[in-house]
C-alpha cells in the first residue's frame, strides 16, 4: 500500500502541480568536482509528508509498464514515445498511457568471485536472480532497468512474465569508434580523447555508426525497449575550439575542420571569444547528433533516441542543448551537485531543446552503508533514511518542471550492491 500511495502521488503531482509545503533540515556533505572533504551543511528538504493538501487516496491501477491506467489514454503506437500535453511533456507507453520513467541504473551481476558466490548462495541461478531483482524493483515503485544492465537476462525475463522491466540500451558509438581508431584512454566513468576532442569529423565515423546500427534491426519489435543512448558523457564544451586547433596531427580531420571554421569567421586564434567557443561547441554537437541519430533511425525507427547523457558544463551551454534537441527525442542529462533541481535551469533545457529531458544520473551516498564513500559524485548523508529523504526531495523538484519525463537514479544501484542483489 505504501508503494501505491507514492506512485499515486507522483502521478497526480506531475499532472496538477503541488504546494510548497513545509521543509525540514537534512545534514549532507556536498559534492563539487575536484574538491574533497567539504564541510557538512544543512539543506532544506521536502518529502511527500510535508506537502500541503496531499491526501493519499487508495491504490493506483498500473499496467505492466508501470503507467497510470486511470489517467487519460492517448494514441497507442506499440512503442514508447513522447508527447506534450498541455503544459507538460509525457512519455507515452506502447498502449497509449501516460508514463514517467523511474528506473534503476545498472541492474547486473557483479564480476568478482565474491559477488559470484553471493549470487549462488542467495539465488542459485541467474534466472532466479533476475526474477528476485525484478520483484524488488517493482515493489519499490520502479519500472525498469537503466543502461549497463544485463540486457540478455532482462529480455529473457520479459519474454516469460506479464510484469516487465523496461530497458534502454547504450550503444557507445563514439567510444567504440575511438577504441578502433586509437588515441582514446580511460577516465573515471567515461572515455578520454586527445585534447578532449571527439572524432566526429572523421569520415570513417559515419561509416562505423552505420555498421554498428545495423545490429538494432533485431530490436525493432521489442515493445519493452524505451530507446537508445548513443554514448556516455562526451566532452562537448567551450574548450573544444582550441582543443581541435591544437591537435598534434596537422592533418587530423578535426583540426582541419576547426581551422576552416575559424577562417570562415574571419578571426585569428588570438581573437577567439567565449561566444565563438560556445558556437563551435554547438557545431561539434550538431555533427555528432546528426550522424548517430540518422544511423539509429535508419535501422530502428520505432524506439526513442535519448542522446548522450550531457554531464558537467555541456548541459549549461545553450548551443549544445539546442543541437541535442534537434536530433534527440529526449535529452538525457546527468544532474549532480544540486540538492534541489534548479527551476530556471530546467526551464532553459525545455526552451533550448524544445524537447523533454530525462535525468540519467543522480544519487546520494549513506555513511551507514558499510562502503567507504570516498569516490563518486553525489551528496553524502549519514543514514539510509536520509538517503530516502534526499531522493524524494530531488524528484519532487524534477516534477515541478513540465519538461521532465523521468529519472534514472543511481541510489538503488548502490543499495542493490550492498545487499548482494547486483553490482
Amino acid at each position: 500500500m505504501k508503494n501505491s500511495i507514492v506512485i499515486l502521488f507522483l502521478l497526480l503531482l506531475s499532472q496538477f502541480g503541488y504546494a510548497q509545503g513545509r521543509t525540514f533540515k537534512v545534514t549532507a556533505r556536498p559534492w563539487v568536482k575536484g574538491q574533497k572533504n567539504l564541510p557538512w551543511k544543512e539543506y532544506d528538504t521536502r518529502t511527500i509528508a510535508q506537502l500541503d493538501g496531499f491526501k493519499p487516496t487508495g491504490k493506483v491501477r498500473v499496467n505492466k509498464y508501470g503507467s497510470d491506467l486511470d489517467a487519460s489514454r492517448h494514441r497507442a503506437t506499440g512503442f514508447f514515445r513522447v508527447e506534450r500535453i498541455g503544459d507538460r511533456w509525457w512519455m507515452i507507453d506502447p498502449d497509449g498511457y501516460r508514463h514517467l520513467q523511474k528506473v534503476v541504473v545498472g541492474v547486473r551481476l557483479g564480476t568478482s568471485e565474491r559477488n559470484k558466490q553471493a549470487m549462488l548462495d542467495k539465488f542459485g541461478t541467474e534466472e532466479k536472480w533476475i526474477e528476485g531483482t525484478a520483484r524488488m524493483i517493482h515493489s519499490l515503485g520502479f519500472s525498469g532497468a537503466g543502461s549497463w544492465s544485463n540486457e540478455e537476462a532482462i529480455a529473457s525475463y520479459n519474454a516469460s512474465h506479464k510484469e516487465v522491466l523496461t530497458r534502454s540500451i547504450i550503444l557507445n558509438l563514439m567510444s567504440g569508434y575511438g577504441k578502433k581508431r586509437g588515441g582514446t584512454y580511460q577516465l573515471p566513468g567515461n572515455t578520454g580523447y586527445p585534447n578532449q576532442c571527439i572524432f566526429v569529423f572523421d569520415p570513417e565515423f559515419e561509416t562505423y555508426c552505420d555498421e554498428m546500427a545495423q545490429k538494432l534491426v533485431a530490436n525493432k519489435t521489442d515493445k519493452n525497449i524505451i530507446g537508445y543512448f548513443s554514448d556516455n558523457v562526451l566532452p562537448f564544451g567551450p574548450k573544444n575550439l582550441e582543443g581541435y586547433l591544437t591537435l598534434k596531427n596537422p592533418n587530423d580531420p578535426g583540426r582541419l575542420y576547426a581551422e576552416s571554421w575559424l577562417k570562415q569567421q574571419g578571426i585569428t586564434l588570438q581573437q577567439i571569444t567565449d561566444e565563438h567557443r560556445e558556437e563551435f561547441a554547438g557545431v561539434v554537437a550538431e555533427r555528432y547528433y546528426k550522424v548517430v541519430s540518422e544511423a539509429i533511425r535508419k535501422y530502428d525507427p520505432n524506439h526513442l533516441y535519448l542522446g548522450s547523457r550531457l554531464h558537467g558544463k555541456p548541459k549549461f551551454v545553450r548551443q549544445i542543448v539546442e543541437a541535442a534537441g534537434r536530433y534527440c527525442d529526449v535529452v538525457a542529462i546527468n544532474y549532480y551537485g544540486a540538492w534541489t533541481p534548479n527551476e530556471k535551469t530546467m526551464k532553459h533545457w525545455g526552451e533550448w531543446a524544445q524537447k523533454p529531458f530525462i535525468i540519467t544520473e543522480f544519487y546520494t551516498k549513506g555513511m551507514d552503508s558499510g562502503l567507504a564513500n570516498t569516490t563518486g559524485a553525489g551528496f553524502t548523508v549519514q543514514t539510509q533514511q536520509e538517503r530516502g529523504y534526499a531522493y524524494q526531495h530531488f524528484v519532487l523538484g524534477l516534477l515541478e518542471s513540465g519538461n521532465c519525463v523521468g529519472w534514472r537514479g543511481r541510489a538503488m544501484e548502490k543499495t542493490a550492491a550492498e545487499h548482494g542483489w547486483g553490482d
